[in-house]
C-alpha cells in the first residue's frame, strides 16, 4: 500500500488560480474569482471548506477574466467583463471584484456601465458548501456525505451539515439580495457612465457560538482586522531599501507573506508560530516551521520562539504506532479541524518525522543567541533534552550511531525526511532504498544538535553534560565522513539502506550538510564541484537529483526539481566553507527566478536547464506562499552578508560578499536583542548604528558552535568543520 506523501493526488489548481491566505485561512479560485466544483479550490477555514461554489454571473453569463492582482496576500482584486449577447468583442460592463480572507470572506462586487445607456442587470452568486477537509480536497476523494439543509432569510443564507454527530455551519450574508436555498441575485438597472455595488460576508459558524463578528465591514475608511494585523507586523519587522529594486520587491514580498502564515497556538495566542503554507499545508508543521523560523531570525526572531514553545507544548509523551508519537518525537504535522479517519496517521497530530526532532535543539540554540531572558530559553532545555533522549533510544533503534526511519503503520509517510514523497529515496541506479533508512542531512540536523545543546551546557556551566554531547558529536562526524563518503564518486552518499548500504544517488541533500559543519574540510571542494556541475545546477538552483542519475525527472516533486529552500540552505553552507562564488551563483539565480513570479518564490520548479527555457518551468501543485521558500530570500541574502547575532557574547557579526548587481543595501528597525539597529552596506562594506548596549559589530563571521564548545575542551583541536 503507497502511504500518504505531500504530493500523492493533489490536482492542479488551474492556470491563473489565484490563493490568498490569513492565517489558517485560505481561498483558491480561477482567475475571474470564481470557485466551482471539479477544482479543488474553495474557501478553507480551519481546515473545512466552507465554499465549494461561488460563482457569479451577470445576466446568466460568467465574467470573462482581465486581471487578478493580489494587493496583499490575504487581499486580491479582480476585473471581468461580461460578454455580449449579440456577438460582439468589446462589452460596456466592467466587473470588479475585491476580495478579502480572514475567518471567512468579505467580498466587495461592483458592476461598471461604460455605455450610454442604463442596462437592467440581474447579479447572481452561486453558493455550495461540502463541508470537504482539506484532505479530501487535496487528493480528489469526498468520501463523507453531510445530511444539508439550506435556510434562506431575508438578508442571509444558512447552510448546516451534519455527519456522524458532527455539524458544520456556514452563514452567506447579502443585503439587498432576493436568497434563495442554492443562491443569492440581486436585480439593478446600472445607470449610463456609472456603477452599481454591494457587498457580501461567509463565515463559518458552530452550534452554540456567535457568528464570527470581527470579519465584518469596518467602518468607511476604516481597517479590517487583516489590515490592523499585518500594521501591527510590519511596525515590527525591518525595513529593506535594495539598490535592485526587483531584489528589493523579492524581499518585500518574502516578508509580506511571511506575516501572513503566522497562526496563533488557540491554546496559548501569545505564542504565534508559522504555517508551512497555502494551499495544503496551512497549519503547524514540526520541519517547515522550523526551518522557515530559524531561516528568518534576522526579520523576527520571536517566530522561532513561538514556534518551539508550541512544539514543546506538542512533544511526544507515549508510544503510539497510528499516530507515530514517541516519547520525546517533535510532531510532524498539526491538522485542525480534519476527520481523524482522513489525516495521516489517523489522528489530527502526526509524529512521521525523522527530522523535526533533532531540529528543534538545533533551532532551540540559534534562538538563544538572539537575546531572549535567560529563564525563556531554560524553560525548553527539558524539552530538548528529551528530543536528545529521543535520538538516543528511537531514533537509533539499532544502535549504529546513526538516526533511521522506517513508519509504523501503513497509514503514515514512508519517506520521513524533507524529500517525503514515496519515490524521494533511491539509488543511481532508480532503485527504492528500503527502510531503515538513514539519511546523510539528517546525521548532520543530531550533529548540531549535540553541539548546540553541549554549547548551552557550557553556558549554564554544565561542564559535564556539555563534554559528554560534544563527544558525542565527534564520534558522529567521524562515523557520518567514513560510512557516508563515496570515495569513487566524489560525494556523499544520499542515505543508508536497511541493509548498512550508501544509497549512491548525486543529490542535493548533501548541500544541507555543509552548513551544520559535518562535511570534513577536505571533502568540501569536492562537494562544491559536484553541487555546481551541469548535472546538478540548472541555471536556477541546485536540483534534489542529479540529471545523470535513472530516476531524474525534472518534473517530478523530489527527483530533479529545484527547491528555493533547499538552496538556501546550500548556499549557507557553501558560504561557511569559503565557497563565495559559488554560494553567489545560487543566491543569483534563484532571485532572478523570483522576477517571473511577481517576487513570490513557489515551494519548488521543474528542473529544466535555463538553456533549454528561458524562464522557470512552474511545477504544477506547487505551494504558494510557502513558508520556507518565502524565507528563502531572507537567508540567501543574509548569508552573503555573513549576518549573525549572538547577544549573550555581545556581539553582531557581518563581512557582507553580496554580488555587485544588488546595489547597496539599506536595512532599518533589525532587530537584536532589545534594540533596533540599522544596517548599511556599501561596496560590500558594512556599517551598523543604534547597537544596543553590550552588543558590538564585529567584521568577520559569528563564532561556529565548533569554535565556541573548544572554549571549554581540555583537550588540544577542535572538530573540523
Amino acid at each position: 500500500m503507497a502511504g500518504w506523501n505531500a504530493d500523492t493526488a493533489a490536482g492542479p489548481l488551474g492556470s491563473g488560480a489565484v490563493t490568498l491566505v490569513e492565517g489558517s485561512s485560505f481561498c483558491i479560485s480561477l482567475a475571474n474569482g470564481d470557485i466551482q466544483p471539479g477544482h479543488p479550490h474553495g474557501l478553507f477555514v480551519q481546515d473545512t471548506r466552507i465554499l465549494s461554489r461561488w460563482s457569479l454571473t451577470v445576466n446568466g453569463q460568467p465574467l470573462e477574466p482581465l486581471a487578478a492582482e493580489t494587493k496583499e496576500p490575504f487581499r486580491a482584486l479582480f476585473a471581468g467583463r461580461v460578454p455580449r449577447s449579440d456577438g460582439y468583442a468589446d462589452s460596456p460592463l466592467i466587473v470588479e471584484r475585491l476580495r478579502e480572507v480572514g475567518a471567512g470572506l468579505l467580498e466587495k462586487i461592483t458592476i461598471r456601465n461604460f455605455s450610454v445607456n442604463p442596462v437592467e442587470c440581474v447579479v447572481r452568486i452561486g453558493i455550495e458548501a461540502d463541508f470537504a477537509d482539506l484532505f479530501e480536497v487535496k487528493e480528489a476523494r469526498l468520501e463523507r456525505h453531510w445530511e444539508e439543509t439550506r435556510q434562506p432569510g431575508d438578508v442571509s443564507l444558512n447552510i448546516r451539515g451534519l455527519w456522524e454527530g458532527i455539524r458544520k455551519e456556514v452563514i452567506v450574508t447579502a443585503p439587498g439580495a432576493d436568497v434563495g436555498p442554492d443562491a443569492v441575485a440581486y436585480r439593478t438597472v446600472v445607470p449610463r457612465q456609472g456603477h452599481w455595488t454591494t457587498a457580501l460576508t461567509v463565515v463559518p459558524a458552530s452550534e452554540g457560538e456567535d457568528t464570527l463578528a470581527p470579519f465584518l465591514h469596518p467602518e468607511a475608511g476604516g481597517l479590517s482586522p487583516r489590515d490592523l494585523r499585518r500594521q501591527e507586523w510590519v511596525r515590527k519587522i525591518p525595513v529593506v531599501q535594495v539598490g535592485n529594486h526587483v531584489i528589493e520587491r523579492t524581499l518585500r514580498r518574502s516578508y509580506d507573506d511571511l506575516g501572513a502564515l503566522r497562526i496563533e497556538d488557540p491554546a496559548h495566542p501569545e505564542h504565534v508560530v508559522v504555517a508551512a503554507g497555502a494551499p495544503w499545508f496551512m497549519t503547524l508543521f514540526g520541519r517547515d516551521s522550523l526551518w522557515a523560523s530559524e531561516m528568518s531570525l534576522p526579520v523576527d526572531p520571536s517566530l522561532a520562539l513561538g514556534t518551539l514553545q508550541t512544539l514543546a507544548d506538542h512533544q511526544g509523551k507515549v508510544v503510539d504506532e497510528m499516530s507515530e508519537e514517541e516519547p520525546g518525537k517533535i510532531l510532524h504535522e498539526v491538522r485542525l479541524d480534519v476527520s481523524s479517519g482522513l489525516a495521516l496517521g489517523g489522528k489530527s497530530t502526526y509524529y512521521g518525522s525523522v527530522d523535526a526532532t533533532p531540529l528543534f535543539v538545533s533551532v532551540l540554540g540559534s534562538v538563544s543567541r538572539w537575546g531572549f531572558a535567560s529563564e525563556t530559553i531554560a524553560a525548553l532545555l527539558p524539552h530538548a533534552d528529551r528530543a536528545l533522549a529521543w535520538i538516543e533510544e528511537y531514533g537509533d533503534k539499532d544502535g549504529d550511531g546513526f538516526v533511521e526511519y522506517q513508519r509504523l503503520n501503513e497509514r503514515g509517510l514512508i519517506n520521513q525526511g524533507w524529500k517525503d514523497s514515496w519515490d524521494g529515496i533511491n539509488f543511481a541506479d532508480g532503485t527504492l532504498a528500503e527502510p531503515p533508512i538513514a539519511l546523510c542531512e539528517v546525521q548532520a540536523y543530531v550533529y548540531d544538535a549535540y553541539m548546540a545543546r553541549a554549547w548551552m551546557a557550557f553556558d549554564a556551566g554544565d561542564a559535564g553534560l556539555g563534554t559528554e554531547l560534544t563527544e558525542r558529536a565527534e564520534r558522529l562526524k567521524e562515523q557520518f565522513n567514513e560510512r557516508f563518503w563515496l570515495p569513487d564518486r566524489g560525494y556523499y552518499a544520499i542515505a543508508l539502506d536497511g541493509n548498512k548500504k550508501p544509497v549512491d544517488a548525486c543529490a542535493s541533500n548533501m548541500g544541507q550538510c555543509l552548513w551544520f559543519g559535518i562535511v570534513d574540510k577536505d571533502r568540501a571542494p569536492l562537494v562544491a564541484e559536484r553541487l555546481m556541475s551541469p548535472e546538478m545546477f540548472s541555471g536556477w538552483g541546485v536540483r534534489t537529483l542529479a540529471s545523470d542519475m535513472a530516476a531524474y525527472n525534472p518534473a517530478s516533486y523530489h527527483n530533479g526539481s529545484v527547491w528555493p529552500h533547499d538552496n538556501a540552505v546550500i548556499a549557507a553552507g557553501l558560504m561557511r566553507y569559503g565557497f563565495v562564488e559559488e554560494a553567489q551563483r545560487i543566491a543569483t539565480a534563484l532571485l532572478e527566478a523570483a522576477e517571473y513570479s511577481e517576487g513570490r518564490l513557489p515551494e519548488l520548479f521543474c528542473g529544466f536547464d535555463r538553456e533549454q527555457f528561458a524562464e522557470p518551468v512552474a511545477y504544477p501543485t506547487a505551494c504558494s506562499p510557502q513558508a520556507w521558500a518565502a524565507t528563502a530570500p531572507i537567508m540567501l541574502v543574509t548569508s552573503l552578508m555573513r549576518y549573525d547575532a549572538h547577544v549573550s557574547r555581545g556581539g553582531l557579526w557581518m563581512d557582507p560578499v553580496l554580488p555587485e548587481a544588488f546595489g547597496d543595501l539599506h536595512i532599518s528597525n533589525a532587530p537584536v536583542g532589545r534594540g533596533r539597529v540599522t544596517i548599511d552596506v556599501t561596496n560590500s562594506t558594512a556599517s551598523v548604528t543604534g547597537l544596543p548596549d553590550g552588543v558590538t559589530f564585529h567584521r568577520g563571521h559569528r563564532p561556529w558552535l565548533t569554535e565556541l564548545v573548544d572554549q571549554f575542551k581540555p583537550h588540544e583541536q577542535a572538530p573540523q568543520g
